[in-house]
């Protein structure tokens, strides 16, 4: 038999209202689980494998130079942020479900 405190509560741990009330949200699923990540990678191998094999031929003019594969990265890596946190942006709902 737990034996109650000053305060009324039970020396034992939480009320049970405090235990049932938890912190519930929808959040969007870790960014290796999605779908965007995996074009992300594909896209940034793409452009590090197409930079490495497109050679200038006879002529010895890199058409596609390290610098400007690089740059592409970059682009992509600033449009996978902006994805992702347009995705994460107006996921949560709220977690006060009394007031609905």
């Amino acid at each position: 038999m737990a034996t109650a405190s000053s305060a009324g509560y039970p020396e034992s741990g939480r009320s049970q209202a405090a235990r049932a009330e938890r912190h519930t949200s929808a959040e969007t699923k870790p960014a290796f689980k999605s779908t965007e990540f995996f074009v992300y990678v594909a896209a940034v191998v793409a452009v590090l494998v197409a930079s490495a094999v497109v050679g200038g031929g006879a002529t010895d003019v890199d058409v596609f130079p390290a610098d400007q594969a690089w740059l592409y990265v970059t682009l992509l890596t600033i449009g996978y942020m902006i994805s992702r946190g347009l995705a994460k942006c107006g996921s949560r709902e709220p977690t006060d479900r009394s007031t609905t």
